[in-house]
Order: C-alpha cells, then sequence, then structure tokens
C-alpha cells in the first residue's frame, strides 16, 4: 500500500529506526528522535550479485511526499542510464549507456572538477559560461557517444570564423576535457576531439580593440563583468565603464572636481585627454549619478574618484581594471575596456543616432567642414542619448540595479580601511 501524508504525520517513535515504505524503493525512516527523513533505497545485479546504495532528501514535512517522489523518479531515470544519482555519478554497469547525453557527461565532470580539481570560483563561472554559450545548446541533448570529430569542426569554426579565437582554443580544450572523461567512465570509446588539427583555423589576428555588439553578448559580458573581483576602487569603475564612454586612462583618473552634479555633467579638462586635447563632456544617465553619488557620500579623502589602495593621491591602473576583466572570462578577443566605447558606438548608430553625437561622445574628432561646429551643440541631443544607452544596458541585464549586485556600501568600506591605513603610515 502506498503512503499517504497523514500515515507519515501519525508514524510515532520507537525506540529503534523503522521504515514505512511508499514504493520503487522510497521510503520514511522513523528514527528514535522523532525525525522523519525520507530515503531512497537503490538496488542493481552486478556481475550475479546484487548491490545497494541509500541516498537521502532529507526530512519531513520540509520535503514533502509529491516531491519525494518525483525526486524518486528522477533517481529512477538516472539509473536506467546505468548511473547512480544524485551527484556522483557513478557507473552501476557496464551496459545500457545509450542515451546518455552530452549535457549529462558535462554535469558529471564538471562537478567533479569543481569539487576536487582546485578550481577557483571564477573559474568555475567561467567554464560555466562557456558551456552555456557555446557548447550546451549545439551538443547538450545528443548521446555523447554520437559526437564526433565533424560535429566538433563545424562548432570550433564557427567560433574561429567570428574572430573569437582565443575562445575557439579554450571551447576545444573544455569539450576534450569533458569527452576524456566519458571515455575514462566508459561512456564511450574515444575522444574525438583529439583528432582536430589546429591547421583548420584562422591565426590570431592583432587587433588591437575587440567588442561585442549582439544583443545576448552584451547582456553575457554585463553579467560577467557584475562577477569582476578586485579592490573595490577597480570594481566600481568596471560598474560605470560601459556607461560612459571614456578610455580606460580618462576614466581610472576621474576626479571629483570634474563632477558636475548640478548640470548632470562631467567635464574632462584638455589636459587630462589622451588624443586631441580638447575638453571633453560627458553627460551623466541616472544610473552614473546613482553610482558616483553613492561613492562620493562616503567621504573619502581623495580628489580621485577610483584612488588606487596604495596610495590614495594616484588613481587606480588601467592594467588593475583589464586583469579583473580577464579572471572572471571576459578574454583579450572577446572585449576590452577601450571596446566598450566601439560597443556602444556599433549599437547607437544601429539604434539611428546622430552619427557626428556619437563620435563627439566618444572624443573622435568629427571630419571635414562638420568638425569646425561648436561640440557643444550636440550637447542636448547627447544627454538623452547617454540616458537611453544606460536604459538598454540596465534591461538587458533584467532592470536589476548594478549598485545593489556591487554592493557599493561593503565596497566603500573597504576603501575607508584602505585610506585609514594608509594615514597612519
Amino acid at each position: 500500500m502506498l503512503l499517504t501524508t497523514k500515515a507519515i504525520e501519525n508514524a510515532k517513535k520507537k525506540d529503534k529506526q523503522y521504515f514505512l515504505k511508499d514504493g520503487g524503493g522510497l521510503r520514511v525512516a522513523v528514527n528514535p528522535t522523532g525525525s522523519k527523513i525520507f530515503q531512497h533505497r537503490i538496488r542493481w545485479k552486478l556481475k550475479g550479485k546484487w548491490k545497494e546504495v541509500v541516498r537521502t532528501l532529507g526530512e519531513f514535512p520540509q520535503h514533502s511526499l509529491k516531491e519525494a517522489r518525483n525526486w524518486r523518479d528522477k533517481n529512477n531515470e538516472y539509473k536506467a542510464k546505468g548511473l547512480l544519482p544524485p551527484k556522483k555519478y557513478d557507473i552501476i554497469n557496464q551496459v545500457g549507456n545509450d542515451g546518455i547525453t552530452f549535457k549529462e557527461v558535462f554535469v558529471m565532470w564538471f562537478d567533479k572538477m569543481k569539487k576536487n580539481g582546485n578550481w577557483k570560483p571564477s573559474y568555475s563561472i567561467d567554464v560555466q559560461q562557456r558551456a552555456d554559450m557555446y557548447l550546451l545548446p549545439p551538443l547538450g541533448d545528443k548521446p555523447i557517444d554520437a559526437i564526433d570529430t565533424k560535429m566538433l569542426i563545424d562548432l570550433l569554426l564557427k567560433i574561429d570564423e567570428q574572430g573569437k579565437h582565443d575562445t575557439r582554443e579554450k571551447i576545444q580544450s573544455i569539450v576534450t576535457r569533458i569527452l576524456s572523461h566519458a571515455v575514462a567512465m566508459q561512456l564511450t570509446k574515444s575522444n574525438p576531439s583529439r583528432e582536430i588539427s589546429s591547421d583548420l583555423f584562422s591565426k590570431k589576428n592583432k587587433e588591437n580593440f575587440t567588442f561585442v555588439s549582439a544583443p545576448k553578448e552584451i547582456k553575457l559580458l554585463l553579467s560577467m563583468l557584475e562577477q569582476a573581483v578586485g579592490t573595490p576602487q577597480v570594481t566600481i569603475a568596471l560598474n560605470i565603464a560601459p556607461h560612459v564612454f571614456l578610455r580606460p586612462s580618462e576614466l581610472a583618473g576621474l576626479r571629483w572636481s570634474e563632477i558636475h552634479w548640478d548640470e548632470k555633467l562631467i567635464r574632462i579638462p584638455a589636459e587630462r585627454m589622451k588624443i586631441d586635447k580638447k575638453p571633453h563632456i560627458v553627460p551623466m544617465s541616472n544610473h552614473v549619478v546613482e553610482v558616483l553619488t553613492k561613492l562620493k557620500d562616503s567621504n573619502l579623502d581623495s580628489t580621485l574618484c577610483f584612488p588606487s589602495p596604495l596610495k590614495n593621491s594616484r588613481p587606480i591602473s588601467t592594467n588593475s581594471m583589464l586583469q579583473a576583466m580577464r579572471k572572471v572570462g571576459v578574454e583579450k578577443d572577446v572585449s576590452t575596456i577601450h571596446g566598450f566605447r566601439h560597443m556602444a558606438s556599433t549599437t547607437l548608430n544601429e539604434k539611428g543616432y546622430s552619427k557626428d553625437a556619437i563620435e563627439l561622445q566618444i572624443a573622435h574628432e568629427i571630419p571635414g567642414v562638420r568638425g569646425v561646429y561648436n561640440h557643444a551643440q550636440y550637447l542636448e541631443e547627447r544627454k538623452p542619448m547617454m540616458e537611453d544607452w544606460s536604459n538598454y544596458l540596465d534591461n538587458l541585464q533584467g532592470n536589476a540595479p548594478s549598485i545593489e549586485t556591487l554592493d557599493i556600501d561593503e565596497n566603500i568600506e573597504k576603501l575607508k580601511a584602505n585610506i585609514d591605513r594608509l594615514t597612519r603610515r
């Protein structure tokens, strides 16, 4: 007879543990303490002998009977494929592995490496994001032993043809390791990735400023930037970098005297501009104002918005921002800090904004007669353009306030601690 919720509720504790059986191996262990634990007893036959393992879901009533039955059914699906649930994925026997998918092998390899491979959290995130973007959509549902060399070459060539050579190399490395794991677990007989010659792919180009422009790629980039690990100064600077179109050195050296709150403008003097040596104006969106206001309210004892943690009279280095990006998997063939400017320019041009307004906003010279006009004539057009751009980025992130995600309050406290430490020296 199948269990009912009422029967579990009415079960009384005894001096020794006993079981209430449901079906399919599911049972409730009633302990002398009175706790009632859902368990799944899994049995299989190997070389003529019965083997048994017990998996535990958790305590009733925190877990319902319906939830326990669903959990048991999922476990039995793994058993039917020759795997032990839920996370060890041990092979029960050497038959019945047909139908095990690439995604299932990826999960078992990923869980094992994350637990035992000494992976840093940032690297685990990097591998998961690459798999989600490049591997699992085309390969995830395919049986592991159906993956062949041509299938992998087609996938890698598609990445390579986009100019993402570093990404292609990393994807090939990941898929090679996944398939090697499958071979070791006797889920497939060979690793077709090892047969792929590097001569099939283009050599790396030497473009200085790579960038992304497709909405899903921008969304992924912003998601990765949210996870950037570095000093508070670096993570906050990276938060506003895509919103202001400044060159890395211009952003890193931003001063409070350049922030004009009433006008909602950043006014950078000519001597701080890297290329044209002319004053530059950046309209601040609400996003940028909110981030900088919260930073300013911390009363940090520095004239710089992003002082170095080593000496607050110096700005953070542009390399520290770049390294923070690299640590969360934003490779040089995906985007650079300078690439945010190209990302904005490309997208805004596609959205129909004035080419001259865009060029002025990224501090490029306008050629010909148009370039002699007063740059301020485009300012009123640039203000809504910058607000629209920030809203576009925030919407891609699901309207999640980037400030809260960054834990700016916590970062500001770290900044204060750094400054106090430097003052005491």
